[in-house]
């Protein structure tokens, strides 16, 4: 009797800590342009301070029925902070939010990605500079931006917390074997091996390849100007194209990510919330990731089971296949190396190693006195063997680096720093005078620096491919953008928008005179247990339509001559190494492609010839 009284005394207990007088439980429902629900902080818990410096993390619970981000607002007399919240869809989740991301900008991190956002158990933050004081809150409220089906937010149990609370409140898994989100239906959804396989085979016989008028290479045979072994670009009657080796005008329509790996789904420590994990004899697993954190890939396990023992080597000749009958004439960065060096595609490589990874917030020291002798031999060993490649196009040499906007800010992260030769040199310059104008000239200084000697050290060991430039997050001042113009062949920018930045791309086509490439876009939906990524759609035909309006206007453009779509695979649905789990693929975990993507890439990809040399207008 004892024990079972002790037993119902524990149990007691824990219900009542769980409630912690504001058991309440608020039903908000989203409808509108950007609605939001807002409640003094005593309505959301009457034993609430006001002053939450003195403490970690506000903690609550939540249970979204959409991936669809929401901002977690606080408010006080000065003002609004924000977070966005990427939820996990269909589960209660406890959160507990570092309100140090509510007071000061993040400032770890080599790209935009790092530098942006962070991953928690069953969701992510995305940050937005929106920072201040937390001494005197008065108020909180959720928003939602552009909500699609009435979706609605279950919250509960708002309290402050000195330590960190976050767990997924389920006893169910989440995750079917196929890497699925369980709680969400949809058209194609596999519910048995048998399904996929009826699927792919659906699929095979789908594929066909209309290459008349493509070159080996992916170029349009209409017309053809001098050959030169390897890609280079041209201005052809006022239209700049690249030419690809045998001499045909191309215009690069590519994906990124184009690998027999997705993403990696993070799994140590939420085991417990998958049907069932790749297993460690798993053929297709990742080897490269230290065991501890238990990563491998459903979607290399379902090519597994799409394609036996040698899945591998079929997996390249399926993934050409593919290209070439969906209209993908360019394999993007970040894709299976061994994809393009097999010389069944053009592609583009991106490299490093010139200590943007060490960097502040991607800014590598070169003032270090081994700088030069470093970037040298990471040029050697990446570019060297790739130097007599036809099927190279050029390379991109860095990715969204996060400092540019944000110098003055760089500066002071530097100076804050350990003793190095960048800090050296800062102080120096600054010696006579410490001015944000300044502070943005030392690091303007310190990019010129940076990009002669890589660009300068990659022409050396491969004189043959273009320099396709470092692929900025925003359009940069124009103090780097002259910068690079002596540098770069291509100037190339990341754009997450409806339609292609045709006043930014003449912008920089007017400054420096080059051919713009636009590295990364995408559109994506929520639902299925993924994110609809930077660039919502309300559906799947809608994001067909789009990637068309997209690329066409983008093609329109003069100066235009790529756009890569990002990505080939969607992200997992539990997240990827920094939380996004992005509904963003031409393929899903099973392995299936999206029809409608697949027919506006083909339809396309047919037109972008005429578009691009101003024969016909773009869908409008």
């Amino acid at each position: 009797m004892k024990t079972i009284i002790l037993k119902l005394l524990t149990l007691f207990v824990l219900f009542l800590s769980g409630c912690s007088g504001n058991e309440q439980q608020i039903r908000v429902k989203f409808d509108g342009s950007y609605p939001e629900k807002r409640w003094s902080i005593k309505e959301l818990n009457p034993d609430m301070l006001s002053d939450w410096s003195g403490s970690g993390f506000i903690t609550f619970e939540f249970n979204s029925s959409t991936t669809h981000r929401f901002d977690l607002n606080i408010y006080d007399a000065g003002g609004v902070r924000s977070l966005e919240i990427v939820p996990f869809q269909n589960v209660w989740v406890r959160a507990s939010i570092p309100l140090i991301h509510f007071q000061k900008m993040n400032t770890e991190g080599m790209d935009q990605a790092s530098i942006w956002k962070t991953p928690r158990p069953g969701y992510w933050i995305g940050f937005t500079g929106a920072v201040g004081s937390i001494n005197n809150i008065d108020s909180l409220g959720v928003a939602m931006n552009m909500p699609i089906g009435s979706p609605t937010l279950e919250i509960r149990n708002f309290r402050l917390t000195t330590t960190a609370e976050d767990t997924i409140l389920t006893n169910k898994p989440l995750v079917d074997e196929f890497g699925q989100w369980i709680s969400d239906e949809w058209q194609g959804k596999a519910k048995t091996i048998d399904d996929l396989k009826t699927a792919w085979s659906e699929e095979e016989k789908s594929l066909r390849t209309d290459d008349s008028g493509i070159s080996k290479y992916g170029g349009f045979q209409d017309i053809r100007v001098k050959a030169t072994g390897f890609f280079h670009v041209e201005k052809i009657d006022g239209k700049w194209w690249f030419v690809d080796p045998e001499g045909y005008l191309f215009f690069s329509n590519g994906s990124c990510c184009i690998n027999s790996q997705s993403d990696l789904a993070r799994i140590k420590g939420r085991e417990y919330i998958f049907a069932s994990i790749p297993p460690d004899n798993d053929p297709a697993a990742d080897r490269h990731s230290e065991k501890r954190d238990r990563i491998n890939s459903f979607y290399s396990w379902n090519l597994f089971r799409r394609l036996g023992p040698d899945w591998y080597q079929k997996w390249i000749n399926l993934s050409a296949f593919r290209m070439n009958s969906w209209g993908i004439n360019t394999i993007g960065n970040w894709s299976d190396p061994n994809l393009g060096e097999s010389h069944q595609k053009a592609y583009v490589a991106t490299l490093d190693g010139w200590g943007i990874e060490s960097g502040k917030m991607g800014m590598p020291d070169v003032y270090a006195p081994g700088y030069r002798a470093m970037v040298d031999s990471a040029a050697a060993l990446q570019c060297r063997p790739k130097k007599d490649d036809p099927y190279l196009i050029g390379y991109f040499i860095g990715n969204e680096l996060p400092w540019p906007g944000r110098e003055t800010e760089l500066a002071q992260v530097i100076l804050d720093g350990d003793e190095t030769p960048i800090k050296k040199a800062l102080k120096e310059y600054l010696s006579d005078g410490d001015t944000p104008e300044k502070r943005k000239k030392f690091a303007y200084d310190s990019y010129s620096e940076f990009i002669e000697i890589v660009s300068s050290a990659i022409k050396k060991y491969d004189p043959n491919h273009l320099n396709l430039g470092l692929r900025f997050g925003d359009t940069p001042a124009t103090e780097i953008i002259l910068a690079s113009k002596s540098y770069f062949d291509v100037f190339s920018i990341n754009h997450y928008g409806y339609e292609a930045p045709l006043d930014e791309i003449e912008e920089i086509y007017r400054q420096t005179g080059l051919p713009v490439i636009i590295g990364e876009f995408h559109f994506g939906v929520p639902g299925r247990g993924l994110a609809p990524g930077l660039a919502q759609t309300k559906n799947m035909e809608e994001r067909a339509v789009a990637y068309q309006y997209y690329v066409e206007n983008a093609a329109s453009h003069p100066a235009l001559i790529g756009a890569h779509w990002f990505q080939w695979i969607d992200q997992p649905s539990t997240g990827r190494f920094d939380g996004e789990n992005y509904n963003i693929g031409l393929v899903d975990v099973t392995d299936q492609p999206y029809p409608d993507m697949i027919k506006a890439t083909r339809e396309t990809f047919a037109k972008l010839p005429d578009i691009h040399s101003g024969k016909v207008p773009p869908t409008r």
